[in-house]
């Protein structure tokens, strides 16, 4: 049975801390940073700030390695800052999800270094070790971030498995005992009023038994594993459904089937999953580590059989970017040429905000930002990319430096972590010191105060957005269905509820397109709700898109 839950009128914005605003000079993004823009945030209409971590790590992967969950990393300030950054939110109206990430911890987190001490550790259990298998590994299994995914420990001459880095050890969630740790640490962070979670990696926490086994595999065979339903009703039992909050699953793997048990209406789990079917549209024989455009054909197959899968079900994320993907712009749009960057931004913010879901945006998103123009390795400071390029470059010689590099401008995970670009001055505003990561270039054009008072910036056009949402039912309940699926170049697609229509356009090509087919399934009476253009005619122009909203034809 469907229920009616806040988060499904919600739009979130994802801040990742460490480049999202520095306040003190050290050119890393931190809290006190956040709190001086939150005002941004709230003129802009969200509803969510989603933060990435801030807890103490060694920043190893960008902070998803964490050696203390109750404790603040000095990089962002202290749990002072935290607490205020949540009194300043909580005065706008606006909610406060963390990352909650316990799929693995970090090699310097206290479980880990008593559990490696020796055998007889009381917490051995609370980490998956195995013997070597011939003096080699336990199995075959590769890491996610490349390489094995086990690595010998001096201390016991065991392995212990890593789906990710080797400084990310992974719990075992076998062991109760994990579990009810994990929960005494999400009750302490709710207790003090944050909202919700985002859970990394969630589908990965039961590991199925042929993973472990002595044929192995990859990481990601260790998703949807047998008992991870079991522990997420048994987490909403004990934890989750004693608080008014927001849940949403990173489920690698996921299939609709399993989407609607992860978040079904009545199946005791999540709010919501991300599935990463989008994400994995141009992938090639090398992963994302190519250079293959996406075709809209499948872009269309795979969000519309979500949107139609989910229905009446579960609730739908909506994104087209975060902290691990390229920029949205860059990887769906055109950033070619200025014009071109606007008018595709808009384009793909209307064909996503228009669905059912509940809408993410990754910051700058609502900017335009772009990719990164990387020179050289000296400057990738990801250590997925760096691993990546290790194996394909220098082990396995498939690619060579120079087409590594093009890879990595097209799909490397720091082209989402540079610096927010918030003014033409140095830096983009982000810092008056050193970044820790370069700026992009574009910033001195691409930024928030060239566009916070021009109605036809790409931040003004998220505004609206965000307000037609809040304004018409029909963007948060409609049904879904497409129109002209054959159409290799346009994008249309209809939300419907009891005698309303909305009807969406958008062209996903750098052309002018002639289509008089949709004349006949603009809704009766229509108006024109939105257009990323000052006017309409006969055609559709470059990355135009429309969003009409009338009776139903």
């Amino acid at each position: 049975m469907e229920i009616h839950n806040w988060w499904k009128e919600a739009v979130v914005y994802q801040v990742y801390p460490r480049s999202f605003q520095d306040s003190n000079g050290d050119g890393i993004g931190d809290i006190q940073g956040i709190i001086s823009r939150i005002d941004y945030l709230k003129e802009l209409g969200i509803d969510v700030i989603w933060l990435s971590p801030v807890y103490q790590s060694p920043n190893v992967d960008g902070g998803y390695d964490i050696s203390d969950y109750q404790a603040i990393s000095p990089d962002f300030g202290t749990m002072r800052d935290m607490e205020q950054l949540l009194q300043q939110a909580h005065l706008r109206g606006l909610r406060i999800v963390m990352d909650l990430v316990v799929n693995h911890t970090s090699d310097q987190h206290a479980w880990f270094i008593e559990s490696r001490e020796s055998k007889d550790s009381p917490k051995r259990d609370w980490y998956i070790w195995r013997d070597g298998c011939g003096g080699k590994h336990p199995n075959l299994m590769t890491s996610v971030f490349s390489g094995p995914a086990w690595t010998p420990d001096e201390a016991t001459g065991q392995y212990y498995l890593h789906l990710f880095a080797k400084e990310q050890p992974d719990l075992n969630w076998e062991n109760n005992e994990v579990r009810q740790a994990v929960y005494k640490m999400m009750r302490w962070w709710l207790d003090m009023g944050i909202d919700g979670f985002r859970m990394d990696v969630i589908s990965m926490i039961s590991k199925p038994a042929g993973a472990l086994a002595s044929d192995g595999g990859k990481g990601l065979d260790c998703v949807n594993g047998p008992r991870v339903h079991e522990y997420l009703r048994e987490m909403n039992r004990e934890v989750l459904s004693r608080y008014d909050v927001m849940t949403v699953g990173e489920t690698p793997g996921v299939t609709i089937e399993e989407a609607k048990k992860y978040g079904g209406y009545d199946t005791g789990e999540l709010s919501m999953v991300f599935q990463f079917e989008l994400m994995d549209v141009d992938t090639g024989a090398c992963g994302k580590w190519n250079q293959r455009r996406y075709a809209l054909a499948d872009l269309k197959r795979i969000l519309s059989r979500w949107q139609t899968g989910l229905e009446g079900h579960a609730w739908n994320s909506l994104f087209w970017s975060n902290h691990d993907q390229p920029r949205a712009v860059s990887r769906f749009g055109d950033d070619t040429s200025e014009e071109n960057r606007v008018l595709s931004a808009k384009m793909l913010a209307t064909c996503l905000h228009m669905m059912q879901g509940t809408p993410y945006i990754y910051q700058g998103e609502e900017l335009g930002m772009t990719n990164m123009p990387f020179d050289g390795l000296e400057e990738i400071r990801d250590v997925e990319t760096l691993n990546a390029y290790e194996e394909l470059v220098c082990q396995k010689y498939i690619y060579t430096h120079d087409e590594m590099m093009a890879r990595i401008r097209k799909s490397g995970r720091d082209n989402a972590r540079t610096p927010m670009q918030w003014t033409n001055a140095s830096n983009g505003g982000f810092t008056d010191g050193a970044p820790w990561i370069g700026v992009n270039p574009n910033c001195e054009s691409v930024n928030a105060d060239a566009q916070r008072d021009d109605p036809d910036s790409v931040l003004s056009y998220y505004k609206q957005l965000i307000r037609l949402r809040k304004k018409h039912p029909i963007i948060v309940s409609g049904s879904y269905s497409q129109v002209c699926p054959g159409d290799d170049e346009v994008f249309a697609y209809k939300r419907s509820i009891d005698d309303a229509e909305l009807l969406v356009v958008c062209n996903f090509t750098a052309n002018t397109l002639e289509r008089p087919e949709l004349e006949s399934v603009i809704p009766k009476d229509a108006e024109l709700l939105i257009c990323n253009y000052p006017s309409l005619n006969n055609t559709l122009r470059p990355f135009e898109a429309r969003v009409y909203f009338g009776r139903a034809t």
